[in-house]
């Protein structure tokens, strides 16, 4: 029998991840040492407290069945902490929980956007807000990230009559993989663009609590204006260290969230229910792991971003997220085989900027999720190697 796929399969490659995690074992099958920086898994563990919540909850047999929802628990965990942490004030219609952000993103463009329909996403950005819209049948339009623009959208360089199409547009800071934050006054214009042309605003908002040098991560919400045109979407993924959990949220904009809601009461039956008790608890509970890890990361990011500069290869200081994004070496042209040539000479395994995007090319990204002395031992094999003098 001859099985015919889609056509929208024929734009399904084998994922990077997967390439470089061929890559890898086979390395490690020849006993060679890798340096593994390419997946931003954190490598923290949840507190106990959170760890206890889900334990217990999962203890109940009566927690097993659908939740079909949120339990009244976690909307006031969401409510209360996005009043302390942001002063935005949330009504219960005006939130819902979501199986990760990247679920979210893939299936929020359905409440907007119909086939051919325009949509705005960044380039470079991380896969999944081009993709989400892409599996609705929408026409993704780039908007670039320059380095001379602070990696902002120049939205007065958005063309009227594209803008006027669009149905939504996607942002993100701090932003993966650019390490960017954006500065306070970039909001405002983003939602006076917003409203001029009447365009829903997504905002991923994973790593607000990732942000470096005396930043304060802020929520697109916090700005006048904001819920009139759009909705944020927030993870415990990398905050509390949960990425397997899959508990996010999306907030904002109710008439968003509740056609979102309808839509997924089609396809899901609501979050497991010792997942919502875990969250409410990581949610409500002391936030000073929040902060110890987030000064850890920084101090990963200036052994990585110093040590590199160090050594001679001229990589930035991240801003935020837990993400490196560094531009390639001189000599070098394509990401992708930088990185092939990175993990043989060094044992250092990357992400290929290539991934995110057109404009990705010519970089690499990194994940901060090794301690400084094992990225102080990666820097010495980054020497060692000889990369940074160009081709073998």
């Amino acid at each position: 029998m001859e099985i015919k796929f889609a056509d929208r399969m024929d734009g399904f490659e084998p994922g990077i991840f997967n390439v470089l995690d061929e890559r890898k074992n086979r390395r490690l099958a020849q006993g060679r040492p890798v340096y593994n920086l390419s997946i931003g898994t954190p490598d923290f563990l949840p507190e106990p407290h959170i760890v206890e919540a889900m334990v217990r909850a999962a203890s109940d047999p009566a927690n097993y069945r659908y939740s079909l929802g949120e339990t009244a628990e976690l909307t006031e965990a969401v409510q209360g902490w996005y009043s302390r942490r942001y002063g935005v004030e949330l009504a219960p219609d005006e939130l819902m929980a979501v199986y990760g952000s990247q679920e979210g993103l893939a299936h929020i463009g359905w409440t907007l956007c119909n086939p051919g329909g325009v949509v705005l996403v960044p380039d470079p950005g991380y896969p999944i807000f081009e993709l989400g819209p892409y599996l609705c049948g929408a026409r993704c339009v780039h908007y670039p990230l320059l380095e001379e623009n602070g990696y902002l959208p120049d939205l007065e360089r958005i063309e009227p009559a594209l803008a006027e199409q669009a149905r939504f547009m996607v942002v993100s800071y701090p932003a993966n993989p650019l390490g960017r934050a954006a500065p306070d006054e970039f909001y405002p214009k983003l939602i006076q663009f917003a409203r001029e042309h009447q365009i829903v605003i997504i905002h991923d908002n994973a790593y607000s609590e990732i942000i470096f040098d005396g930043r304060v991560g802020k929520s697109f919400l916090a700005f006048e204006g904001a819920k009139e045109v759009g909705v944020e979407f927030n993870s415990l993924s990398k905050t509390y260290n949960l990425t397997g959990a899959r508990a996010s949220f999306v907030v904002g904009n109710r008439e968003v969230v509740g056609a979102f809601k309808r839509l997924r009461s089609q396809i899901d039956y609501g979050m497991f229910l010792p997942v919502q008790h875990a969250a409410a608890a990581a949610l409500n509970g002391p936030q000073d792991s929040v902060a110890r890890n987030r000064a850890e990361y920084q101090a990963r990011r200036d052994a990585l971003c110093g040590g590199l500069r160090s050594i001679g290869w001229n990589v930035p200081d991240s801003q935020g997220s837990m993400f490196v994004w560094a531009p390639l070496p001189a000599g070098y042209g394509s990401s992708a085989e930088f990185c092939f040539e990175l993990l043989d000479r060094t044992g250092l395994l990357c992400t290929p900027g290539s991934a995110f995007g057109r404009l990705g090319e010519g970089h690499v990204r990194f994940a901060l999720v090794r301690p400084v002395p094992v990225i102080d031992e990666i820097v010495s094999a980054v020497k060692a190697g000889g990369i940074l003098e160009g081709k073998a």
